[in-house]
């Protein structure tokens, strides 16, 4: 990532980060929307799912300019979500339900840079996810 698309995706998610319950409900709408067949990966509050979500988001954006820090991090998620029954195909209608959520929450703010940043990003988080997962699997 360029140092500007890391700012991008910082600025951007400080726009949400106060509509964060709000971004949460939109986000899990747009996913079961785009894919209803993931809804049963997802046990539990919804609510507290949601906090856990831009929580999480929230930590990885804060340290995209420290990607040797954040790899383990998002790797041992990538393991802990192959418990849970996440398929690779997965990680390309969660990218679209993100994107679409951010469009929506950020309004004009979601400019083209702002969208790029942010799939390239999601893509460094989704592929080193989906590594470590093959990397749990053939172990």
């Amino acid at each position: 990532m360029t140092p500007e698309q890391i700012h991008a995706c910082k600025t951007s998610w400080a726009k949400v980060e106060p509509i964060a319950d709000t971004a949460a409900s939109l986000f899990y709408n747009n996913l079961f929307a785009a894919d209803p067949t993931l809804k049963p990966l997802f046990k539990g509050n919804m609510g507290e799912q949601g906090k856990k979500l831009m929580e999480m988001i929230g930590a990885a954006v804060r340290m995209l300019d420290r990607l040797d820090e954040l790899v383990p991090v998002v790797e041992a998620m990538g393991k802990r979500h192959l418990a849970y029954g996440v398929e690779d195909a997965h990680y390309d209608t969660v990218g679209s339900a993100l994107i679409e959520t951010l469009q929506t929450g950020l309004g004009d703010s979601f400019t083209d840079d702002v969208k790029e940043a942010w799939i390239v990003a999601y893509g460094i988080l989704a592929s080193t996810m989906i590594a470590a997962a093959h990397k749990e699997v053939s172990a």
